[in-house]
């Protein structure tokens, strides 16, 4: 091991100790060490692996702090992968300089507008955990390609930019697990322009991340936010379960967004997105342009438009989750806008205030659908209306049940079709009184009961 002060790193916050971590790095035996201290640098630690690697840098048991005063990745980690997960794809000079670079029990933090955290491109088996970054630009970022990538155990916390950051990278394996991802910016966890596979979010909290606590004028943006836009652009087999994801609302905000409107990409797809905490935002969960997304076990609270917001889907399927608000100002409800082959079953959807929504909008609305199924769920106390079909066909509702538990009723109707419409199916639906008709259904739209 090689302690960084034993290269003329000073660690007193005052003294730039740039050139001695330089020096430190390239005569070091792979295991850089930085005891407790300080240390200020003006430059980004350049870390090129096939020349320094294989590398493990540490700080004494969290004890130690980088602080960045210049422009750029306080760490940047260069190494030269250029093929996959697969083990036929890694050269040998690669397996043995450049793989598992490791980075733990350190802070970094930033007193530049322009500073970054850690920056890792062309690596393998990077493991980034226990380590704080704060007041930096984006906490994490990777860019090009990388594979098999742990983030775990970190603290990204109240940054002007992302906490992780996707940003073009072409990578496959990475797990982001157990971490604190807070108060920055621009998003917690954001992927634009990437192709990624095989990305698992789990047991984080997320929360926080936009422009509120940093006195800037807001921007859209999400505590996971998924920009496949792009050309060539996709993100597929993800999985999102058991986080704390929620936040202030924002303008133009949401909780989790995943967005493809490039009718040549290829759309996200092979989603799980289950058992997760998810609320107040303008919309908790919005999705345009998806296809194959489960969004399950979940509970969905507050928001300023939509608890569920789809657009131009298919193949979503969305299943046993709770969906309610619990502030009066915020809202509650699910809606689908120009979707096909969608499910709801098992849900909840519940309006707690007495005189509905400011927005007006009903529990479930389907806007221009084609071929919807919602079964076994409960939409109780929906003003004006529990499920509302707009424009749509091949909607088959069954085994729900709709209900105004009020003593003074305030739903005008459970049930009510709108607009032009065939084979739309109703079965063995239970509905409570109503202010006008249970059932509404439009001469333009044809409806089998």
């Amino acid at each position: 091991m090689s302690n960084v002060k034993n290269f003329g790193a000073i660690g007193d916050g005052k003294t730039d100790d740039t050139e001695a971590i330089l020096h430190a790095i390239a005569e070091s035996d792979q295991h850089l060490i930085f005891p407790q201290g300080t240390y200020v640098i003006s430059k980004s630690i350049e870390i090129d692996l096939k020349d320094q690697g294989p590398l493990a840098i540490s700080g004494d048991g969290g004890t130690a702090r980088i602080v960045m005063k210049g422009a750029g990745p306080a760490l940047k980690i260069t190494g030269t992968h250029g093929g996959t997960g697969d083990p036929g794809t890694h050269s040998e000079s690669v397996w043995e300089t450049e793989r598992f670079p490791t980075i733990s029990n350190l802070e970094i933090a930033g007193e530049h507008p322009q500073a970054d955290g850690i920056y890792l491109t062309g690596t393998v088996q990077a493991t980034i955990s226990s380590v704080l970054i704060r007041k930096v630009r984006h906490g994490i970022h990777l860019h090009k390609r990388n594979r098999n990538v742990l983030i775990d155990q970190c603290h990204l916390y109240f940054n002007t930019g992302v906490g992780i950051f996707m940003d073009r990278v072409n990578l496959h394996q990475i797990i982001i697990s157990s971490n604190h991802v807070s108060y920055n910016r621009l998003g917690g966890i954001r992927i634009e322009g990437s192709e990624i596979r095989n990305l698992q979010i789990t047991g984080n909290d997320i929360e926080y991340n936009n422009h509120a606590a940093h006195g800037t004028d807001p921007e859209p943006t999400a505590e996971l936010f998924i920009d496949t836009t792009a050309e060539k652009a996709s993100v597929a087999e993800i999985t999102v379960a058991s986080n704390t994801i929620q936040a202030t609302p924002s303008p133009g905000g949401a909780n989790i967004r995943i967005h493809d409107c490039n009718p040549e990409a290829i759309s996200p797809g092979l989603w799980t997105i289950t058992g997760n905490i998810i609320g107040n935002q303008v919309n908790n969960v919005h999705l345009v342009g998806c296809h194959g997304v489960v969004l399950s076990g979940n509970c969905i609270y507050s928001c300023e438009n939509r608890n569920l917001l789809v657009e131009d889907s298919s193949m979503i399927n969305v299943t046993g989750n709770n969906f309610r608000r619990h502030s009066a100002r915020l809202g509650t409800g699910v809606r689908f806008e120009n979707s096909t082959d969608c499910i709801v079953s098992g849900c909840q959807v519940l309006d707690k205030a007495e005189e509905g929504q400011a927005s007006g909008a009903s529990l479930l609305e389907l806007e221009n659908c084609q071929r919807m199924t919602i079964s076994g769920s409960q939409f109780i106390d929906g003003v004006p209306v529990g499920i509302d079909v707009n424009d749509s066909s091949y909607v088959s509702i069954n085994g729900c049940t709709i209900s105004d538990r009020r003593a003074d009723l305030k739903s005008t109707h459970a049930i009510r079709f709108r607009g032009k419409g065939t084979g739309n199916r109703l079965d063995a639906n239970t509905i409570t009184k109503t202010v006008e008709s249970a059932v509404v259904i439009a001469e333009t739209t044809e409806v089998k009961q």
